[in-house]
C-alpha cells in the first residue's frame, strides 16, 4: 500500500499504520529535553521489540475473543478515555507494508531528502514540484532507496516529527555483565534465536514481574549502549503518518534488530503537544490528548493492542515542574547544568502508548495553607515539595488511610508508598496527601472484602495491584494537586478538599485502585475539554473550579466533584480495562458517565432516595442534551458500534483506519458518553441497580489489565443474569436496539417521560411558571407610570436544578428585560458553576440582553472548554453587535485555543 495513496487529505479518517501483527514494542525508554525557546522537545526513543508468534487477521471465535490473543500478539493493558483518545471508528485497511519499498523508492526519487546530524535542523534537498507541506512530511535516510523490496519493514505511527537517525543498539557489552544469559530459543516467539543479542533481549522482555526493578534497570543500561559496531544507521523513511525502518538483508521480523534508537525532534505545531501559557502567563507544554494521541511526541505503535511499559528521563528548565504518567513521583536531580533539572518516571503495567501523558510548566503544588501570592511569585520554587513539617516516619498504610492527625489533610513526608509492584515498598520524599475521612464525616468501613484473597489475574505478567492485600484496603491512594499560582485558592477549596472523598467513594464502588498514586493538574485555559484521565494523572479544566462566594462553596462544587468522579472512574474503565477497538468509545465514556453519578452520590453520602432523585434529574438533563445532539448530527456518528460485526478486525499486518478521528465536529459530540450512559441505565433497570453495580466489581476482577469488546461485557452479563435472555434480551437484540443503529431506543423515550415528572423536576417547573408570569407582567407596560414590581418568593435550587430552570426558560420565545435583569440577581448566576453560566449566556444571546454581554465575553475567554457552541449562537442571530462580540472574543483567545476548537470556531466566525 502506498503511504497515502488511498487517503484523501480532505477526509476525516486517520490511519493507524503500525504493523502490530508482525512485531510489537514491549518497552520504551525516552530521553527528552524541553526547549521552551524553540517550542520543541528533542531527544531519543529506544524501543525494545519482540516479533509476534503469528501473523494474520484476528478472527473472533465463539467466546468473543480474537483468535490472535495469544502471548506475543495481544498483551494485557487498558486503553485511554475518549477525552484523551477521540478515535471513533476503526476500519479494515490494506497491509501497511505491501509495496512500501517500491513506494518509498518512487517518492524518494521524486522528493529527495538528506539525513541531518543529531543536533542540526533537518535539511531537505530540492523538492521540485512538491508542495512545502508535502516536503515537511517526507523524510528518509539517503540509503532508503537501496534497500530491497524483500526486506522486512518496521512501521511505527508517527507524524509532525523530524527524525534524524535510526540505529540499532548494541547491547552486547551491557548484557555480557548481566544475569541475562542468551538462550538458544524463545518460548514466546517460538523461533530459534541464533543471535545472542536477540536472545538476551528476549530474556529481558520475558523477565517475571517479581524482578521488575532489575528489568527496568537493565532496560535503562541497554538504552545507554552505543550504536551497532559497524556504525551504520538503519534505513528509514517517514511519510505523513508513519516512520518505516529497515535493515538491509533482513527479511522477517524474527531477524529484525530487537533494540532501536530513534533520534528526533518534535515540531512546534505538532498535534500531540500543546505549547501555550498558563493562567499566570508563564510558558507550559502538555500532551494534548488529541485524535492523533502521542505520535507527534515520539514514534510509537498507536493501536491499543500494542501494550508496552515505559520509562522516561525528562530534562526541563530548573524552575519548572514535570508531571508524567509514572508509578512513583520523582524528585528532580541536577544534570550539571543548573539551568536544567532531570526528572525520571516509569510504569510497570503494560498500556497503549496513547496513554502516555506529560506536562511541563510552572505548576505549584496545592497545600492546606496557601502562601502569599507575592511569596510564590518572588522566587518560591513551585516545583519543589512544600515544607510542611517533619514526616511521621514509618506509618502503616492503614494508618495513612484512616487519616492520622486533626486537620482535614495531613502531608505525609518520607512515608511508604505502595507501587503496585509486588516488590519491596519504595519511599518518596514528595508530600502526598491523605484525607482524614473521619473529620470529613465519611464512613470508614473496610471494603477490602470486595476482592477475593485468591484472585486469579487473566492478563499478562506484570506487578498487579489487584493481587496485593495492602492495595485492597487502600481506600485513598497518595494524591497531589497542582495549579498555576492564581488558581491555588480555588484548587485548594475545590479539588484538594473533594479528591479524597471521591477516591474513597470510587473504592467503595469498584474496589482496588488500579494505580498507586494520582496527580491532578489544572491545565491552561485553552484545554479543550473539562477533564482527561491518564495513568497516575488527571488534567482538569479551570472551568470545573467554583467561582462563588465562600458561604456557598459546598453547594457550588457539584461540577467539580462529578467531573473528578468521572475521571477517577476512567482508572477502571478506559485505562486498566480498555477498548480493543477504538470504535467502541462508549466502553470508556459511557461507563465513566454512568459511574460518576454513583461515585459522586457515595462521596456526598446521599440517602438512597436522594441518590435516586439526583440521578433522575441528571438523566433528564442528559436526555435533553442527547436528543438535541441527535437532531443535529449525521446518523453515522450516532452509532456506538459503527463497525458492527467487523468490530475488532484489523488488516493482516495489524494496521487499520480510524473513521472520523480528524472530523472537527466529532470532538464536540457526546453521543458515546450519553447514549452509552443510557444503555447502562437500561441494563441496570433489567437486573436491579445494586446488582448491576455489584456486577461491575466482578467484571473488573475478571478483565482488569485487558482489552475488551462490547460482547465481552454483555456475554458475562447475560451469563450472570440468565433471566435477561428469558425476557428476550439476547446479544443480537441488544446490538440491534442500542449499539448498531442510530437514533434513540424506545425504552429511552418511555423513561424520559418518567424522569420529567420527578420531584426535583417538578420543583423546577413550578419556579419556571413564576418567571414566565413575571415576564408576562412586564410586557406591554406603558412608560408614563412606574409600576411596583410584584414580590415573588423563589425557591432555593441546586446547581442541576438551576441548569434545568434555565434550559426551560430557553424554550420561551420571549422574556422581558425586567426578567432578564432579575434572574442573575435572584440566583447569583455570575457566581455559579460553568454549566449554569453556560445556560445563562445562551439565554443572554437568545434575547439579545446586551447588559450581560460582559458575562458572555468572560465565559468565552475563561471557559474555552465549553464555549465553542456559544460562538455559533452569536453568529446565527445575525445581530451585528453579537457578531462583533464573537470576533472580539476569538481575537483574545485565538493563540491559546486548542487547534481543533479554533478551526471549528474560525469556520463559524470568520
Amino acid at each position: 500500500m502506498e503511504p497515502d495513496e488511498d487517503l484523501n487529505p480532505d477526509t476525516d479518517d486517520l490511519p493507524l499504520r503500525a504493523n502490530t501483527n508482525h512485531i510489537l514494542v514491549r518497552h520504551y525508554v525516552l530521553y527528552l529535553t524541553v526547549h521552551f525557546d524553540r517550542k520543541v522537545i528533542s531527544g531519543s526513543a529506544v524501543l525494545f521489540l519482540e516479533p509476534c508468534s503469528g501473523v494474520g487477521t484476528k478472527v473472533e471465535d465463539d467466546t468473543g475473543h480474537g483468535a490472535g490473543e495469544e502471548a506475543g500478539t495481544i498483551e494485557a493493558g487498558g486503553s485511554q478515555d475518549g477525552s484523551v483518545c477521540t478515535f471513533e471508528c476503526v476500519d479494515t485497511l490494506e497491509d501497511g507494508t505491501k509495496g512500501a519499498g517500491k513506494t518509498a523508492t518512487r517518492m524518494e526519487k521524486k522528493f529527495g531528502a538528506r539525513e541531518r546530524g543529531r543536533d542540526n535542523p533537518l535539511a531537505l534537498s530540492e523538492v521540485g514540484p512538491q508542495t512545502a507541506a508535502e516536503a515537511e512530511n517526507t523524510q528518509s535516510s539517503p540509503s532508503w532507496e537501496t534497500t530491497s523490496d524483500g526486506d522486512f519493514t518496521l512501521v511505527l505511527d508517527c507524524c509532525d516529527l523530524d527524525v534524524s537517525k535510526v540505529e540499532e543498539v548494541d547491547v552486547t557489552s551491557v548484557l555480557a555483565t548481566s544475569s541475562l544469559h542468551p538462550e538458544v530459543a524463545s518460548e514466546r516467539s517460538g523461533v530459534s534465536l541464533v543471535n545472542p543479542q536477540a536472545a538476551s533481549i528476549q530474556n529481558l522482555i520475558s523477565m517475571p514481574c517479581s524482578r521488575w526493578r532489575q528489568q527496568h534497570q537493565q532496560y535503562l543500561l541497554c538504552s545507554c549502549a552505543p550504536g551497532a559496531q559497524d556504525g551504520s544507521s538503519l534505513h528509514f523513511y517517514r511519510d505523513r503518518w508513519s516512520l518505516q525502518v529497515r535493515k538491509k538483508g533482513v527479511s522477517s521480523p524474527h531477524e529484525f534488530p530487537r533494540a532501536l534508537r530513534i533520534f528526533y525532534e518534535t515540531r512546534p505545531t505538532g498535534g500531540s503537544v500543546r505549547w501555550t501559557k498558563d493562567q499566570d502567563d508563564r510558558v507550559s507544554v502538555y500532551t494534548a490528548g488529541s485524535p492523533i494521541n502521542n505520535r507527534a511526541l515520539f514514534p510509537c505503535q498507536e493501536p491499543p493492542v500494542a501494550m508496552s511499559t515505559w520509562q522516561a528521563t525528562v530534562r526541563a528548565p530548573s524552575e519548572c515542574t514535570v508531571l508524567m504518567s509514572g508509578e512513583e513521583q520523582t524528585e528532580p536531580i541536577e544534570d550539571g547544568d543548573t539551568r536544567f533539572l532531570i526528572w525520571n518516571y516509569y510504569v510497570t503495567m503494560p498500556m497503549p502508548a496513547s496513554t502516555f501523558t506529560l506536562a511541563v510548566g510552572h505548576w505549584c503544588q496545592v497545600t492546606a495553607e496557601i502562601p502569599p501570592v507575592s511569596q510564590l511569585r518572588d522566587g518560591a520554587d513551585c516545583g519543589k515539595t512544600a515544607e510542611l513539617g517533619a514526616g511521621p516516619g514509618e506509618w502503616t498504610d492503614a494508618e495513612l488511610v484512616s487519616g492520622l492527625g486533626s486537620s482535614t489533610s495531613e502531608a505525609v513526608q518520607s512515608s511508604p508508598i505502595q507501587t503496585g509492584s509486588g516488590d519491596q515498598t519504595t519511599r518518596s520524599d514528595s508530600a502526598y496527601w491523605y484525607s482524614s475521612l473521619e473529620d470529613e464525616g465519611l464512613s470508614v468501613t473496610d471494603y477490602s472484602g470486595m476482592v477475593d484473597d485468591a484472585i486469579s489475574c487473566s492478563h499478562g505478567d506484570y506487578p498487579c495491584r489487584f493481587t496485593e492485600r495492602s492495595a485492597r484496603s487502600q481506600r485513598v491512594i497518595p494524591h497531589r494537586v497542582f495549579s498555576p499560582v492564581c488558581l491555588l485558592q480555588k484548587a485548594q477549596t475545590g479539588v484538594l478538599k473533594l479528591l479524597p472523598r471521591c477516591l474513597a467513594a470510587a473504592h467503595a464502588v469498584l474496589g482496588v485502585h488500579p494505580f498507586p498514586r494520582l496527580d491532578v493538574l489544572i491545565v491552561p485555559a485553552g484545554f479543550s475539554s473539562l477533564g482527561m484521565a491518564s495513568p497516575h494523572i488527571i488534567f482538569l479544566s479551570q472551568s470545573v473550579l467554583y467561582d462563588g462566594s465562600p458561604g456557598s462553596r459546598e453547594k457550588g462544587h457539584s461540577l467539580c466533584g462529578s467531573r473528578l468522579c468521572h475521571e477517577i472512574a476512567h482508572s477502571w474503565f478506559g485505562l486498566v480495562i480498555g477498548a480493543r477497538d477504538w470504535t467502541e468509545e462508549w466502553i470508556s465514556e459511557g461507563f465513566a458517565t454512568y459511574l460518576e453519578d454513583i461515585i459522586w452520590a457515595q462521596a456526598q453520602q446521599l440517602s438512597p432516595q436522594e441518590t435516586a432523585e439526583q440521578s433522575d434529574l441528571k438523566a433528564l438533563l442528559r436526555w435533553r442534551r442527547l436528543s438535541d445532539e441527535l437532531k443535529n448530527s449525521e446518523e453515522m456518528l450516532q452509532i456506538l458500534r459503527p463497525n458492527m460485526e467487523n468490530t475488532g478486525q484489523v488488516s493482516e499486518s495489524g494496521s487499520s483506519t480510524v473513521k472520523h478521528a480528524l472530523n472537527p465536529d466529532k470532538a464536540f459530540m457526546q453521543v458515546h458518553y450519553l447514549k452509552g450512559y443510557f444503555f447502562l441505565r437500561f441494563l441496570a433497570s433489567q437486573v436491579g441497580e445494586q446488582q448491576f453495580i455489584n456486577f461491575f466489581s466482578l467484571f473488573v476482577k475478571k478483565y482488569h489489565g485487558q482489552l475488551i469488546l462490547s460482547q465481552d461485557f454483555l456475554r458475562m452479563l447475560l451469563i450472570t443474569f440468565p433471566e435477561m435472555e428469558r425476557k428476550g434480551l439476547t446479544l443480537s437484540a441488544i446490538y440491534d436496539d442500542w449499539l448498531d443503529r442510530p437514533g434513540i431506543p424506545k425504552w429511552l423515550y418511555e423513561r424520559s417521560a418518567v424522569w420529567s415528572q420527578a420531584r426535583l423536576v417538578e420543583e423546577v417547573k413550578a419556579e419556571v411558571v413564576k418567571w414566565i408570569l413575571l415576564s408576562q407582567s412586564h410586557q406591554g407596560k406603558g412608560r408614563k407610570r412606574k409600576r411596583i414590581e410584584p414580590k415573588v418568593n423563589y425557591k432555593e435550587v441546586t446547581a442541576e436544578q438551576l441548569v434545568m430552570l434555565l434550559e426551560l426558560l430557553l424554550e420561551e420565545d420571549e422574556l422581558s428585560v425586567g426578567t432578564m435583569h432579575a434572574l442573575p440577581r435572584s440566583y447569583n448566576l455570575q457566581d455559579q458553576d460553568a454549566e449554569v453560566r453556560h445556560r445563562w449566556c445562551e439565554l443572554v444571546v437568545k434575547h439579545a440582553y446586551s447588559q450581560a454581554y460582559r458575562d458572555v465575553e468572560h465565559f468565552l475567554v475563561h471557559d474555552q472548554a465549553m464555549g465553542v457552541y456559544l460562538y455559533g449562537e452569536l453568529m446565527v442571530q445575525e445581530d451585528p453587535e453579537q457578531q462583533a462580540l464573537a470576533c472580539h472574543c476569538l481575537s483574545l483567545v485565538r493563540e491559546e485555543m486548542d487547534q481543533s476548537a479554533r478551526r471549528v470556531v474560525e469556520e463559524m466566525v470568520l
